[in-house]
């Protein structure tokens, strides 16, 4: 039986970017020009791709997208492009956790005992619980030694931040084979600097910051317990929505296209015009 032809998706953040991959093997990858050209070049992105692999949008029989928190806009995007190609292929679609993307720039999640958050929102039920991934040690960002804690930081905008904490096992068996398993300490929240800072900024054991709501507020973050991975880990990107989405696949954690709503974690700004 051949691997399924999956295509993967990141518009959720500043950078988008999307990939192919057959089964397990990422394929390639292709990063937008500039910030915020999702909608534009999405679509010839992913043409482009599979142009030079020869391969067609009628083989795609899987797709995965980075689901939220994240740009409205974008999940809008991510989210109407699966359903495009479940209506014309009837193509799978697996959504997983932004933060878990962003995360696994940085991290190795392991198959264990428990699962990471749950799904809330509407597709509690059909998507399942959210599995633990797994990385190669050579696709992940350094740690600085003594780095147990890391947050993932997302910008969502009128002074608030999309954020969630992960933490390093101490399975000490487990860590001495793989360099360590790390857990979603503090599931997905939307809170304040202030706020951020007053739960987990610890001089004694230091908690280490990457993403996209970074790159213009990096310097409020600033503080003592609080340290930054490097700016090239920051961005979301589409071979890891590919990675933990092949893991949910194996899981058969697919969801019903009809009930497919990206995790916005909250309401989007609505301006009314006066007639």
């Amino acid at each position: 039986m051949s691997e399924p032809l999956i295509l993967a998706i990141e518009t959720s953040s500043r950078m988008g970017s999307v990939a192919i991959a057959t089964g397990a093997r990422m394929v390639s990858e292709a990063a937008f020009s500039s910030p915020l050209r999702h909608s534009a070049e999405i679509f010839p992105a992913v043409a482009d791709l599979l142009d030079r692999f020869d391969r067609t949008p009628g083989q795609i029989e899987q797709v995965y997208l980075s689901g939220g928190p994240g740009s409205f806009t974008g999940l809008r995007i991510a989210a109407t492009l699966a359903k495009t190609m479940h209506l014309a292929n009837a193509a799978k679609i697996v959504m997983v956790d932004t933060l878990d993307v962003v995360a696994a720039n940085a991290v190795r999640l392991a198959p264990a005992r428990g699962r990471l958050t749950e799904v809330s929102g509407p597709n509690a039920e059909v998507g399942g619980p959210k599995s633990d991934f797994c990385l190669p040690s050579s696709d992940v960002c350094p740690l600085p030694a003594g780095c147990d804690k890391i947050a993932a930081v997302l910008d969502a905008k009128r002074g608030q931040f999309f954020i969630a904490v992960y933490e390093r096992s101490t399975d000490g068996a487990r860590e001495s084979q793989d360099g360590g398993i790390w857990r979603k300490a503090a599931p997905d929240a939307l809170m304040t600097v202030s706020e951020f800072l007053t739960r987990f900024a610890c001089r004694e054991k230091p908690i280490w910051l990457l993403g996209d709501g970074l790159v213009y507020y990096k310097d409020r973050f600033e503080a003592d317990g609080v340290s930054f991975l490097d700016e090239e880990y920051w961005s979301p990107r589409a071979s890891k929505v590919h990675l933990l989405g092949w893991q949910r696949a194996l899981n058969g954690q697919f969801i019903d296209p009809m009930m497919l709503t990206p995790n916005y974690l909250r309401q989007p700004d609505v301006t009314l015009k006066r007639r």
